[in-house]
């Protein structure tokens, strides 16, 4: 366990941000690594608390306010200004430094305040380096796809066509224990059933196999063939086989296909043009997009599994070039994180559901109060919700947020309504030579251009993002 203290929850926000996807407290460690294909990796949380300390006045963690302006733990609203005056030149300049220190062939942070709207670019969509990535630049987002689920699943709810409570077994059959476990579940990550992503075989078929379409049945039947690892609500374990379950859900709900789902109930309402849920058998992307590389095969990606050193060694100096997993087919991951989009599209996505664009303000009250802490002995530190994570990282600023992280991309998404920041980074390199989560290695850069009173520590260890 991270010392309790500012460090302490700030790394711990930043290693959950994972796929999973930011800044708060320590986490148990995990079994695997369990690819947020979204939420920075349960590492993400650390990686941000142990990235950073306050100057002067202690972090203190409040429940999750349903609105902007919330005060902080004391009742007392902040009287010290949170964000910084942001320079663009000094902006692009410090994320560029962080990203080719990560050996990231291309990346995007786009970042919107009451200041206006900064975007840092870096390096190129492909190794041929002709093509620089920019705000409309398709990529894979990985597990920022749960934060379409839940939303579709809240919306299904508001309509009255689930309730939260049902057990999974009234829309799913066959499922482990299914009739104790709730739809709530699921979205919290309780459920307890083991995660089809540590299955050695689905990263043993995907790369013999990458053009593979997969379906839900078959992911789920890897997971089906392990026990629970807990009984349902004992306790938290990032899980994706609870967002492949999700996804069936919201089908059998909904009536219609997941991806006609969201473009009806997300997509189209919110002039989210250039996102989409490709069909099982498309391993393409729009134009313009980027392609994704990753050192070394899926299973890096997958399970926490380091890198050798003579791996790290070989793509330090060149001799070992990253492998292209552009045209990997993501359907392993559909309602866990299938979903194609840009940095602009997401940016309008994450404030819109964090400020109430997309539910009713009963079920957005429910909605921003689920984060709940993901270890019971750090309750000050990073909570899981219905597909969001939260992280108070300070006296002045919290943030909603996931992260994403599959083979070839690594991202990041997040929304403080106290400030009105909304933040979006990714990068076109899974993980660093390293081992580090690049979009999550990014995050203590780029969190301290935006906001007053936080100074970074000396370099998260390469560990801090698994």
């Amino acid at each position: 366990m991270v010392p309790n203290g500012t460090a302490h929850r700030l790394s711990a926000w930043s290693r959950s941000l994972g796929a999973r996807a930011v800044l708060p407290t320590v986490s148990p460690p995990r079994k695997a690594r369990r690819t947020r294909f979204g939420v920075l990796a349960p590492c993400c949380a650390l990686l941000i608390a142990s990235c950073w300390v306050t100057s002067g006045t202690a972090v203190t963690t409040a429940l999750p306010d349903a609105s902007p302006g919330a005060t902080n733990a004391t009742g007392s609203a902040s009287r010290r200004p949170a964000l910084k005056p942001i320079d663009p030149a000094a902006f692009r300049s410090a994320v560029a430094g962080a990203a080719r220190k990560l050996f990231a062939p291309g990346a995007v942070v786009l970042l919107r305040t009451p200041q206006g709207t900064f975007e840092a670019k870096v390096g190129a969509t492909d190794l041929s380096g002709h093509t620089p990535p920019d705000a409309g630049t398709h990529f894979r987002i990985a597990s920022n796809t749960k934060t379409m689920t839940s939303a579709l699943i809240m919306l299904l709810a508001q309509d009255g066509r689930l309730h939260l409570g049902d057990p999974v077994s009234a829309y799913v059959p066959d499922v482990p224990g299914g009739k104790h476990i709730t739809i709530a579940d699921l979205l919290k990550m309780r459920s307890g059933l083991y995660d089809y992503t540590s299955a050695p075989e689905l990263a043993a078929t995907l790369d013999a196999d990458p053009a593979k379409a997969w379906t839900p049945q078959e992911v789920l039947t890897m997971a089906f063939r392990h026990p629970p690892e807990f009984p349902p609500d004992a306790s938290f374990e990032y899980c994706n086989t609870n967002y492949a379950l999700l996804g069936l859900v919201a089908e059998k709900a909904g009536g219609r296909p997941l991806a006609q789902q969201f473009q009806d109930r997300l997509f189209g309402p919110l002039g989210l043009r250039r996102t989409s849920l490709p069909a099982a058998d498309d391993s393409s992307l729009p134009d313009r997009f980027s392609h994704g590389y990753m050192y070394g095969g899926s299973s890096y990606a997958l399970v926490d599994k380091p890198y050798p050193p003579q791996l790290q060694a070989a793509a330090r100096t060149g001799k070992l070039p990253p492998v292209d997993y552009t045209r990997q087919n993501p359907s392993y991951a559909t309602a866990a994180g299938g979903v194609i989009s840009t940095a602009d599209d997401l940016s309008t996505w994450i404030r819109a559901l964090v400020s109430g664009k997309v539910l009713n303000p009963t079920y957005q009250r429910e909605w921003l109060h689920s984060p709940q802490p993901e270890d019971p002995e750090a309750p000050e530190g990073q909570r899981y919700g219905y597909g969001i994570s939260y992280q108070r990282f300070g006296p002045n600023a919290a943030m909603y947020y996931h992260g994403g992280e599959l083979p070839g991309f690594n991202s990041f998404i997040g929304h403080d309504p106290d400030n009105d920041v909304t933040l979006v980074i990714w990068t076109n390199l899974t993980l660093s030579p390293d081992g580090r989560t690049t979009a999550n290695a990014l995050l203590p850069t780029v969190l301290d251009e935006i906001y007053a009173g936080l100074s970074p520590s000396p370099a998260p260890s390469s560990t801090a993002t698994r």
